[in-house]
């Protein structure tokens, strides 16, 4: 069920007026929101809800068999339980197929003979988000950060919250999971910035990101070898991604403002940071610090030699890049952003000081943008052919009309990046004039309706 479809539209209200009626009673809330959430991911594909149902009971009773743990064994044990299910259930749905055509690729270049066969599996939406959110609650039980769920109703709710089930933000559980533990009072205000974020989102993903989607696909999936196509489509991909995953974001946190909760912020002005890191602290936060809390913290972070220290990045990277498909394309990503952490470390290491912010924010954006060529790219033959257009400057004769058609949708996305007061957020909405804002929530209605369900493109993040 996608967000910007009539169904999702119907299923919201019916289920708002099921949670008017039971939100004061703790236990049936979440048994509610549990039922809607299973009922939202199964329109999908009812076959793969047993997978979220055991993720959730597996996780609970590895936070419960914690709790009980007197031992240092016996905790490992547990810690080891949870890593090989949720781990395997990424590696079996996710990753075997990809591993086993890629070691049949290998023994073809080195002439083996051997018997080829193949892995077809339909990978479960939004697998990668709700493992990861799971994961991190039982990791947080081991190193005792939090106490273990001992309401199993409330744990379903946490990890199959349906505002944020198939995309995200991935929640950590010291900040969602007590939310379902107490009763939730419902504000003027919440409902208010709840319905300002839905429509935030809905304009980011309808009218901005899908009418760029077309552009980055004249670049990266026709055979045209230019670099002014190429840079083309790269800026149309770079604001399709973001207007397409912020967007679903704002529904997300939207979506879940209108029932009483609050979800973390998941982007802050990314295309605005002036070095990498920066750029990483804003784009996709809760998957940014998930890998630093679960992955890089533990492979010794910025603890050891700078050799050390450099390795534990690109791990990092590489595996954040691998999260997102299994595809080289991916893995190459993660590695480029990686190898240009490594180098922006050793500049701060070597120089003492910080370049200054235009010539920083010039070469973050290039770094980015060609680590976006990278991830578009998702065949060798596409990754060779965009490769091959830088080295061919002369554009098409329709090339003008194809930038003019890509301005209208990326210039409001720009304009909001870098005057963050323009954006339609609460906080900028609250600022205005009552007759203002009936205006521009109105303009905003009109243009959503114009291209709701007109070639609906599913959100990108839907498929990792």
């Amino acid at each position: 069920m996608l967000f910007h479809a009539t169904e999702f539209l119907i299923f919201l209200a019916a289920f708002l007026l099921l949670y008017v009626l039971v939100r004061a009673h703790l236990r049936l809330r979440n048994l509610l929101i549990v039922a809607a959430s299973y009922l939202f991911y199964g329109w999908w594909d009812w076959r793969f809800l047993g997978l979220l149902v055991l993720s959730s009971v597996v996780d609970f009773q590895v936070g419960l068999g914690l709790s009980r743990a007197t031992t240092t064994p016996q905790r490992r044990a547990w810690l080891a339980l949870t890593l090989l299910f949720n781990l395997g259930l990424l590696g079996t749905f996710k990753y075997f197929g990809f591993f086993l055509d890629s070691f049949h690729t290998l023994l073809d270049s080195l002439g083996v003979q051997h018997a080829s066969w193949t892995w077809h599996i339909v990978l479960p939406v939004g697998i990668s988000f709700y493992t990861f959110q799971s994961l991190g609650y039982t990791l947080d039980v081991y190193h005792r950060r939090i106490e273990p769920s001992r309401d199993w109703v409330g744990f379903l709710a946490f990890v199959s919250f349906f505002p944020q089930l198939v995309a995200g933000p991935i929640e950590r559980a010291s900040h969602l999971l007590p939310q379902f533990q107490q009763t939730r009072r419902i504000r003027l205000q919440d409902l208010e910035n709840g319905a300002w974020l839905i429509l935030w989102g809905l304009f980011k993903k309808v009218v901005l990101a899908d009418q760029l989607a077309p552009f980055a696909e004249l670049a990266f999936d026709h055979e045209i070898r230019s670099a002014p196509i190429l840079l083309l489509g790269v800026l149309a991909f770079a604001g399709q991604i973001y207007g397409d995953f912020s967007g679903y974001s704002d529904i997300a946190r939207g979506t879940a403002s209108l029932l009483g909760f609050e979800l973390m912020r998941n982007f802050d002005r990314p295309y605005a940071a002036t070095h990498l890191r920066d750029f990483w602290r804003r784009w996709h936060v809760s998957l940014s610090t998930w890998m630093r809390d679960y992955v890089y913290v533990p492979l010794g972070g910025n603890r050891g030699s700078e050799t050390r220290t450099s390795a534990n990045l690109l791990i990092t990277f590489l595996l954040a890049g691998l999260w997102h498909g299994a595809a080289w394309n991916f893995v190459l990503w993660g590695a480029w952003h990686g190898l240009g952490l490594i180098v922006q470390r050793q500049w701060s290491l070597h120089f003492k000081r910080s370049m200054p912010r235009p010539l920083g924010w010039l070469l973050t954006t290039a770094t980015v943008g060609y680590g976006w060529m990278l991830f578009r790219a998702t065949t060798p033959g596409s990754l060779a052919r965009v490769h091959a257009s830088l080295l061919t400057w002369t554009a098409p004769g329709w090339f003008g009309d194809a930038a003019l058609g890509v301005l209208p949708w990326l210039l409001p996305l720009l304009a909001f990046e870098f005057w963050p007061g323009a954006a339609p957020s609460p906080a900028a909405v609250g600022r205005l004039p009552h007759a203002a804002r009936g205006a521009l929530a109105g303009l905003l209605v009109l243009a959503i309706a114009a291209y709701w369900e007109r070639d609906s493109v599913p959100f990108l993040y839907f498929q990792f």
